[in-house]
């Protein structure tokens, strides 16, 4: 038996089965779906406008960066829902099947929940930081040079992902400590 991701336990062909994980999820892909259309048209401009017309597209930089941001942790959120994120899972590949592996599932997501909780707590104040500037007073926030975007717009998704890349990994969790006490009966 292969451990259960989450979702395989929230959905089926159809995608996610309850509320909650549709709204998310659903939202997490459409982030992802713009971005990337929107990565791929910028920097398409920017390469045209540098190589073909000779000229620059000064600042798009700070665009891609904010993009960028927004995409990798909606995808990283999506990936801890799927259960599809990077991980070096030796103990998948190589361990057979019983109470050891068990074990060592649920080891690998009380550790992961554990680092998550510390990414999310730090995740918070680097969001924070960006919005209430260094004093915490919203005096000289934090902003990009050219363009003058306040830098919470990207920290805001860094945070958001590791939100729910914590709350799929304590999902997961959970499923693990059910099948190391249930013995994979459920």
């Amino acid at each position: 038996m292969s451990q259960n991701t989450v979702c395989e336990a929230n959905s089926g062909p159809g995608g996610p089965k309850n509320p909650f994980d549709k709204v998310v999820i659903g939202s997490f892909s459409l982030i992802t779906v713009v971005t990337s259309f929107a990565l791929v048209l910028l920097i398409s401009a920017a390469t045209f406008i540098r190589y073909v017309l000779k000229g620059d597209l000064y600042g798009y930089e700070e665009w891609v960066k904010l993009i960028a941001f927004w995409l990798y942790f909606s995808g990283a959120a999506i990936g801890a829902y799927n259960g599809t994120h990077v991980s070096a899972d030796l103990v998948e590949a190589y361990v057979a099947e019983g109470f050891m592996k068990r074990l060592l599932l649920f080891l690998k997501s009380l550790v992961t929940v554990g680092v998550m909780a510390l990414y999310v707590w730090y995740g918070y104040d680097f969001f924070m930081f960006g919005f209430m500037g260094p004093l915490g007073t919203r005096i000289a926030i934090p902003m990009t040079t050219i363009w003058r975007i306040p830098m919470w717009t990207s920290y805001l998704g860094i945070f958001l992902g590791f939100v729910f890349m914590f709350y799929y990994f304590t999902v997961e969790l959970v499923q693990n400590t059910k099948l190391l006490f249930l013995g994979g009966r459920s």
